[in-house]
C-alpha cells in the first residue's frame, strides 16, 4: 500500500525476497509513516508460497498495523503515539515486480536468472475494505468500522500465541535488534504486542 506522494510518503509493504532452490521463502515487510521508512522485518515462510495461493492480509487501524500469512500474524506495528504511524494520508493499492538482486536475495548473492522471464503474479479473490477517496471525513475515525471495533484493537490470546512462534521460529531479521543500525531502539520497538 502506497500514498503515491513524493517527500512525505506512507507505505505498508508484503515484499517477497526470493530464494535460493530448496531454500525457504523469505517475506519482507517494511512500514513507512510521514515519510519515515526503514523498519524492515524479514521472516522465513514455513511453507513454499508459489505452491498454493496463501492468504496475505494487512489490518490498518488506529491502535496498530498487523501484517498476517493465512491469519498468522507475522508482524505488529502499534500506534504508541512516540513513533510515526500512518493515519493522515490515503493509499492505494500496488502490486510490482521489481528487480533487487543487488541486495534483497542473501543480501546480493542470488542474482535473477533473466532467462526465465517473463515473470508473474497470480492473484485470486482480492479484496479491500476501507474508506473510500474521496469520501467522508470522518470515515477513517468512526468507531462503526469493522477494524476499528474493540476486538481488532489487539491479537486474540491465539494470535499472540502464533505470533510468538514466528518470531520465535521464522524471523531472521528485526530492525529493532539491529544495533549497527539502531544503537538505540527506535520507540516503536518498545510498544510491545
Amino acid at each position: 500500500m502506497n500514498s503515491n506522494t513524493e517527500n512525505v510518503r506512507d507505505e505498508l509493504d508484503f515484499e517477497f525476497l526470493g530464494n535460493r532452490t530448496g531454500q525457504p521463502y523469505t517475506v519482507q515487510t517494511n512500514i513507512y509513516a510521514n515519510g519515515k521508512g526503514d523498519r524492515e522485518q524479514r521472516v522465513n515462510l514455513w511453507f513454499d508460497p508459489a505452491a498454493d495461493y496463501h492468504l496475505y492480509t494487512i489490518l490498518w487501524n488506529h491502535h496498530h498495523i498487523v501484517f498476517y500469512v493465512d491469519d498468522v500474524p507475522i508482524r505488529v506495528y502499534k500506534n504508541s503515539g512516540r513513533a510515526p504511524f500512518p493515519m493522515n494520508q490515503p493509499m492505494g493499492v500496488y502490486s510490482t515486480l521489481w528487480e533487487a538482486d543487488d541486495w534483497a536475495t542473501r543480501g546480493g548473492l542470488e542474482k535473477i536468472d533473466w532467462s526465465k522471464a517473463p515473470f508473474y503474479a497470480y492473484y485470486r479473490d482480492f479484496d479491500i475494505e476501507g474508506c473510500p477517496v474521496p469520501g467522508p471525513a470522518n470515515c477513517a475515525s468512526n468507531p462503526g468500522n469493522w477494524w476499528e471495533a474493540n476486538n481488532y484493537q489487539a491479537l486474540t490470546a491465539m494470535e499472540a500465541r502464533r505470533y510468538r512462534w514466528v518470531r520465535l521460529n521464522h524471523m531472521i531479521y528485526d530492525y529493532c535488534t539491529d544495533k549497527s543500525r539502531y544503537p538505540v531502539p527506535p520507540p516503536e520497538c518498545l510498544a510491545g504486542i
